[in-house]
């Protein structure tokens, strides 16, 4: 260029803005190629491997974000060198390529404690000690230190400079970071006490929330409802407020069954000689009515007892006699189970009758199948509660006025 007429200062200036071009060609070059051979070696190593944490590492593209570091610290190294002459320029352009390194690991972290994530969702304890909110801290943290690296790099001070300067915004902090902060806590909480598991179906009413925990993040706890709508719940809620958990009927083996029959007070009776021996011929109740006779007469001989009247002595009722079936009933039933709480009893009689409560637990936990089972002990009972002489409460409906009405009008008549 000299030649040309150029002057030693311009031809040295353009020789030096041309390598620094050409090595930003070269560096590009080298990365394409570089990532081409490398990541073609890395996925044929992860395709034969039986391991999953490779298959982690590479489906969040750690191995793409430490290649990305190439490029950035090759041109830190190459600035020096080719724009010594213009200082201003290569200010600049370092600072911007630091900048870039810095971003790159931020991004390169973030997608490996992705990967830790993935891994650890792969094993048995993941189910039971979600780890997903400390990872959400870890990135918060990282998140953090790289925004202070840069605006430290911005402003040509020291990152301890702005540290210390945080402590004047402390409660500015605290209050941006609160959800976070109430998060980790319930979060450790949970996890130390094991309230919550993803997977577990929870009752949550102020929330609105009955259903299948899905996830458990930092801030909050995602809750798939019965009828598929997503209910969001701020994690420190399930500390600070009540809630069912029903992972203890799942674990338990057993489903509970708590519903009542309400029997007419009106209809309860002392069984006759005729019930009792019609009662002898329901299979289920036999052997118990044959050794109750027996107890019975023994105890009145006992007390030499004037059965004449009905008062005197102890006597079966037609509701004793049904209540021992419903218990044999449900004894012979092979979905009931025989080893958890099983309770058939009377509860305080009321303006609708007796209630006649059945507390026992289903061994089929499915909701469907559940009900079913239910329906059909109930289906049952309902049919055969006349057989003992006894009358289903019932509140009176509007045919029942209707018809009462019809009687008195033939009555009049």
């Amino acid at each position: 260029m000299t030649r040309n007429g150029f002057s030693v200062e311009v031809a040295e200036n353009v020789r030096d803005i041309t390598d620094f071009l050409i090595s930003v060609l070269i560096i590009i070059v080298v990365y394409y190629v570089l990532k081409f051979l490398v990541l073609s070696i890395i996925r044929k190593i992860v395709r034969r491997s039986n391991t999953t944490w490779d298959d982690a590492l590479y489906n969040n593209k750690v191995f793409n974000k430490a290649l990305l570091l190439v490029p950035g610290l090759m041109l830190a190294v190459i600035l020096p060198l080719t724009l010594s002459e213009f200082p201003a320029w290569m200010d600049r352009l370092l600072l911007l390529t630091q900048i870039y390194i810095v971003t790159i690991i931020i991004s390169l972290l973030n997608a490996f404690l992705n990967s830790v994530y993935d891994i650890y969702q792969g094993f048995e304890v993941s189910k039971s000690k979600p780890i997903k909110g400390y990872l959400q801290v870890f990135k918060i943290v990282i998140f953090i230190i790289g925004g202070i690296f840069v605006i430290s790099m911005l402003i040509g001070r020291s990152p301890v400079f702005l540290l210390g300067g945080l402590g004047a915004f402390s409660a500015v902090l605290l209050l941006i970071f609160r959800d976070p902060i109430l998060g980790l806590v319930g979060g450790i909480q949970m996890s130390v006490n094991d309230m919550v598991r993803p997977g577990d179906w929870i009752v949550m009413e102020k929330s609105g929330a009955d259903g299948m925990v899905i996830d458990i993040s930092l801030t909050t706890v995602k809750v798939q409802n019965w009828d598929k709508t997503i209910t969001t719940i701020p994690t420190y809620s399930l500390v600070s407020e009540s809630f069912v958990n029903w992972r203890g009927m799942e674990e338990s083996g057993g489903r509970r069954i708590k519903r009542s029959i309400n029997i007419d007070m009106n209809s309860v009776k002392f069984a006759s000689p005729e019930q009792l021996n019609k009662f002898k011929k329901i299979n289920l109740i036999s052997p118990y009515l044959n050794e109750k006779e027996k107890e019975l007469a023994a105890y009145n001989a006992k007390n030499k007892v004037d059965d004449q009247v009905l008062v005197n002595g102890r006597r079966q009722t037609n509701l004793g006699v049904f209540r021992a079936y419903v218990s044999a009933y449900l004894k012979s039933n092979p979905n009931i189970s025989q080893e958890m709480t099983f309770l058939v009893r009377q509860l305080q009689p009321g303006p609708s009758g007796i209630p006649l409560e059945l507390y026992v637990f289903s061994k089929v936990q499915a909701w469907a199948l559940y009900e079913d089972i239910q329906s059909d002990i109930f289906d049952h009972l309902l049919a055969t509660v006349p057989e003992f002489g006894l009358q289903v409460f019932q509140n009176p409906s509007g045919a029942d006025f209707r018809k009462l009405g019809e009687r008195l009008s033939d009555q009049g008549e």
